[in-house]
């Protein structure tokens, strides 16, 4: 199914959202939808995990305001109970989420953190060829001194789940090179249906978890352990790292901005344009204000502050040391 035949009411958008940073980050989301992507006529859905014993406080959006803010922006939140992952793996919220949508109806998932800036209409999706988005740094696997290299570990895990290893690599990268494995950032990802997607994630995603290939010994899969699984599981439905053209999502039409601080230090104006454009009506306001990061940043003048301390054409190489300088200037939230 192409987005020709997908178009408006063809498939859903789904993020998550709970109490604190995540019900506010969901209705930004909702809000920069409604204002940018008037053409989209299909379900938003906001995904909420209920109360259960993998969680030790209840992790519902409790904002009242924040709520009917949501429902006023037409979305629909939704329950999904966490049955494997919970408060100890709070990522593991985008997979079992996914069972909260209908079977055999196409899905884009967004993480909340996620600004739209155009029409989403318009993006080309595959449904038939997942993707996800390509807007990440090698932060897996770290490689030790004396362990396994990339290939010997992501080899591991496509044998492990009879996947074709040597079809997933980008060989005009060099070997042992990040670059060249099938690696994506969980930010956005999408398929034709989000109970088979849904169904081989949790199970790539538990194996991984609780039986790991002996490659993997050396590795941390917290908090990596989804973008580990999430490769697998595009390669495994014939998707790939070009199944969607660059330049759509994480570009044009969306912006995962991850944090306040990190959008005013690093985005383009578009994106800050865009923001402080969504987040002016009084009835946006009202609620996004309740959050500190928010408030402070977009309202109370120290996103400004902050984005002219640095140069967009001339930013540090790695986000970590942008994050350190955010910090020595005190201007750090989440």
């Amino acid at each position: 199914m192409t987005q020709g035949s997908a178009a408006g009411p063809g498939f859903d958008i789904l993020v998550v959202g709970q109490a604190g940073r995540l019900g506010y980050e969901a209705a930004l989301f909702a809000a920069s939808l409604r204002r940018f992507s008037p053409g989209f006529a299909g379900r938003l859905v906001v995904a909420e995990p209920q109360p259960g014993p993998l969680w030790p406080r209840d992790p519902r959006i409790r904002c009242k305001e924040t709520r009917a803010l949501l429902e006023d922006l037409g979305a629909e939140i939704v329950p999904f109970e966490s049955r494997h992952f919970g408060h100890a793996y709070p990522y593991g919220n985008k997979i079992e989420a996914l069972f909260a949508l209908p079977e055999g109806r196409p899905f884009v998932f967004f993480d909340s953190d996620t600004l739209v800036l155009d029409e989403l209409s318009a993006v080309p999706f595959d449904f038939d060829r997942p993707c996800a988005s390509r807007r990440v740094t090698g932060t897996w696997p770290q490689i030790e001194l004396y362990g396994p290299g990339y290939t010997a570990i992501w080899q591991s895990l496509y044998d492990r789940f009879g996947l074709d290893f040597g079809s997933s690599l980008d060989r005009s990268e060099p070997d042992e090179y990040w670059r060249r494995y099938l690696y994506f950032n969980a930010g956005f990802f999408y398929h034709r249906c989000p109970q088979t997607f849904g169904a081989r994630f949790l199970n790539y995603a538990l194996t991984i978890r609780d039986d790991p290939p002996p490659e993997l010994v050396c590795q941390s899969l917290d908090p990596w352990l989804d973008q580990v699984a999430l490769p697998l599981v595009i390669h495994a439905f014939g998707g790939g790292r070009d199944a969607l053209e660059a330049g759509w999502l994480d570009g044009r039409t969306t912006c995962h901005y991850r944090l306040m601080p990190l959008l005013y230090a690093r985005e383009p104006d578009r994106v800050v344009a865009a923001l402080e454009e969504v987040a002016a009506p009084n009835r946006i306001k009202k609620v996004l204000k309740l959050h500190e990061p928010f408030r402070k940043m977009i309202y109370h003048g120290q996103g400004a502050k902050l984005r002219a301390m640095f140069d967009r054409e001339n930013l540090p190489r790695k986000e970590q040391a942008l994050r350190n300088q955010i910090r020595k200037a005190g201007f750090w939230m989440r």
